[in-house]
């Protein structure tokens, strides 16, 4: 018999499975808090649950634990990254950034990718799997864990293409502001993708108060298609339509992500163009300088073209912000850590 991935499960469905085990409804809402109130680490530690139930839940089901493999920890900003092992060997990594107003989450949501990027190190080596519910809820509650801070806002912007994995990126978002659990405010989550359009129409359709951010990197169609190969499957008018949808259903302000990266995206062509693209929109653009990684070529804008770029879009009426980089000093980059751990497992058993 398959066992049942029980931290997967949202209220509604653990109360389902107490009731078929013959147990008393109150006993799910006891174990739902274990797990994701009390973040136990183990069914062992259900200690107001009789010995027999306990027993019972660990030959039905699989409890899904993270394994931390390392942390680093930045001595510029305080910005840890974490790699976690999984139950079957592979590794994710998540990052927590400490601001004034909060601590953030930066999770992933599949093992690699396979969007293909040209400026990522997540989707080298393509996609592996997409995480589960209870593999992304673990991120989140393992460095709350062990940083010994409360994370109140998260951020679906690490390796993987959270669109890709619809269906259970939608079921942790719903279990991760849910009052029986962690209650982080959905206005506290942003999902960052790079352009499904139709899954950017169908998350409008669900009721959720979440930011979308679009990795929109280029002003035109183009040059989108140079940086990013789901351009030739979604053209950039149609994703721009997607986003207005998003916005005409949820009212929720778009946030547009732009990799600053020198000599290709950063002319003032190239933020003329931009200002056509999207100017109007109830929008904020987030200027990212790029983070060079030793497969591309590609190269960080200087920080005059940098401050220049963003001075031109103010100008226009553009709501603007340079993202602050958080963890340079410890690959805090999207992908970084795990890839150089892969290489190294790579080069040992080479040896």
């Amino acid at each position: 018999m398959e066992k049942i991935d029980i931290k997967s499960l949202d209220y509604g469905e653990l109360q389902a499975y107490f009731k078929e085990l013959g147990e008393k409804s109150f006993r799910a809402g006891q174990v739902y808090q274990w797990m994701h109130e009390k973040l136990a680490d183990g069914i062992g530690e259900m200690t107001n649950l009789s010995k027999s139930l306990r027993e019972t839940l660990n030959e039905t089901c699989t409890y899904t634990l993270l394994e931390p493999v390392n942390i680093l920890t930045s001595g510029i900003d305080g910005t840890q990254k974490y790699l976690f092992r999984l139950a079957d060997g592979n590794v994710v990594e998540s990052v927590l950034m400490k601001y004034r107003h909060g601590n953030s989450v930066c999770i992933s949501t599949q093992v690699g990718c396979r969007m293909g990027c040209r400026f990522c190190a997540s989707t080298i080596g393509g996609l592996t799997r997409c995480l589960t519910v209870s593999e992304m809820l673990e991120e989140v509650y393992r460095i709350q864990k062990l940083s010994g801070e409360r994370v109140s806002n998260l951020v679906l912007m690490g390796t993987g293409e959270p669109l890709d994995n619809y269906d259970n990126v939608v079921k942790f978002i719903r279990m991760l502001s849910d009052g029986h659990g962690l209650n982080i405010s959905q206005r506290n989550i942003t999902l960052s993708t790079c352009g499904l359009v139709p899954r950017i129409r169908e998350l409008a359709e669900e009721n959720l108060q979440i930011t979308l951010a679009l990795s929109l990197h280029a002003s035109s169609q183009e040059k989108r298609k140079e940086l990013m190969p789901i351009a030739y499957k979604y053209g950039l008018e149609e994703v721009l339509d997607a986003c207005r949808f998003y916005f005409d259903k949820t009212g929720r302000r778009l946030t547009f992500e732009y990799s600053l990266v020198g000599g290709v995206n950063d002319t003032d062509e190239d933020a003329a163009e931009l200002v056509k693209l999207i100017g109007g929109m109830n929008c904020h653009v987030n200027l990212i300088p790029v983070n060079p990684i030793e497969e591309r070529e590609y190269v960080q804008s200087e920080k005059k073209v940098i401050a220049d770029f963003k001075n031109k879009l103010e100008k226009c009426g553009i709501n603007v912000t340079i993202r602050r980089e958080m963890g340079r000093d410890i690959q805090g980059a999207c992908g970084q850590l795990r890839k150089s751990y892969m290489e190294q497992k790579e080069s040992e058993a080479e040896e």
